[in-house]
């Protein structure tokens, strides 16, 4: 796995928004679509619609992964990608990196069954498996900057501010501001 492509693009990157600070202010776009039924499709920046579904069970068609998948899959890729990142500029060997991540989520809270009960995950876990021939305190460096880094893993962390509009033929109906914790 080759590391100065990324060690190169990171560090230019940081040069630039230490000499522009604004150029850290980025946003992240994705566009979504109810198609039929349970099934939506994603559209981010130029690549091809991504396709999101529920199994039979939950009212769809199995055609795609479905949204608490994507959250999961979202946080185990940001932690390779990361580890990636970090252990370029950290110069440390690293020959692979592959996470498991499980989340664990009663129907009742979705389905509205028990009050009690949350609508999301109860709770995450995830296995990351590292290939490095690196010390292992160089690796435990590393785990700490990824853990104490990872976008995904700060979203799902902390509380985050929301905000919304629902319309219906172009009237705005409700809005949401969530206040974060």
């Amino acid at each position: 796995m080759s590391q100065t492509n990324v060690k190169q693009a990171l560090l230019k990157t940081i040069e630039g928004i230490k000499a522009n600070p604004k150029m850290s202010k980025v946003i992240f776009r994705a566009e979504t679509e109810l198609v039929e039924d349970v099934r939506c499709r994603i559209k981010i920046r130029d690549f091809d619609p991504i396709t999101v579904d529920e199994p039979p069970e939950l009212g769809g068609k199995d055609a795609g992964v479905n949204p608490v998948e994507l959250v999961l899959a979202a946080l185990g890729t940001c932690q390779e990608i990361m580890y990636s990142a970090y252990a370029s500029v950290m110069d440390i060997p690293l020959d692979g990196v592959r996470v498991n991540v499980r989340g664990y989520l009663d129907l009742k809270g979705m389905f509205g069954l028990d009050e009690s009960v949350p609508s999301g995950y109860e709770r995450i876990t995830f296995e990351a498996e590292i290939d490095s021939s690196a010390d292992d305190e160089s690796l435990r460096k590393l785990v700490e900057v990824v853990e104490s880094h990872c976008p995904v893993m700060d979203i799902l962390c902390r509380a985050q501010k929301i905000s919304g509009v629902v319309k219906v033929d172009g009237r705005e109906i409700h809005s949401l501001q969530s206040k974060a914790a």
